[in-house]
């Protein structure tokens, strides 16, 4: 329980920096939204390459002028200066630690303002290139969105499909339908 609670509050918090940053960008029409992200990423890339810079950076005991020292040294000259004054407010406020999250939550930003949504399919067995290409069309003409799916395979399900938009489940599979056939006989 404490975990869901600690990973939705992260989630929230990462969401709302994200959101701030967007809205940063989105007030200078000149600035390119993709290239912060890829900025973004370049850091947590970066980042995660150095155990030891990974660890300092989250670390309590270093202060947060020790922090920007090294984050100076290491990104003002290689990212946008947005993005790096984002990271200095992240570091000073004690926030370095989401900036991963904030990371992806920046790339749903940027997805949900091109009309882009990520959709997991799950089927029963490997789909043709031209079954896939169906699928994500239909979605795409009923969601009213350009659909970067996700496909995978769980022959547990034993046919139909199975899709995860936004966190919701939408399971069309002959698994799930027996499952409801076995419920209502049961209730009977």
């Amino acid at each position: 329980m404490v975990a869901s609670v600690q990973l939705k509050d992260s989630e929230i918090i990462a969401k709302r920096w994200a959101k701030a940053l967007m809205d940063l960008a989105e007030e200078d029409s000149g600035i390119s939204k993709e290239e912060i992200l890829s900025n973004l990423k370049e850091i947590n890339e970066n980042i995660s390459a150095s155990k030891e810079l990974a660890e300092m950076l989250v670390n309590p005991v270093v202060s947060h002028e020790e922090k920007q020292v090294v984050l100076t040294k290491i990104f003002q000259t290689r990212v946008m200066p947005i993005v790096f004054n984002f990271l200095t407010v992240l570091n000073a406020k004690g926030r370095l630690g989401y900036l991963e999250a904030i990371t992806k939550e920046f790339q749903k930003e940027l997805e949900g303002l091109k009309n882009i949504l990520r959709v997991s399919i799950t089927s029963a067995i490997e789909l043709s290139d031209e079954k896939k290409d169906y699928i994500r069309n239909r979605l795409a003409e009923k969601l009213h969105k350009d659909i970067l799916p996700s496909w995978y395979i769980d022959s547990d399900i034993i046919g139909g499909l199975v899709f995860n938009i936004n966190e919701t489940i939408v399971d069309n599979s002959i698994k799930h339908r027996l499952e409801n056939i076995g419920k209502h006989i049961i209730k009977g």
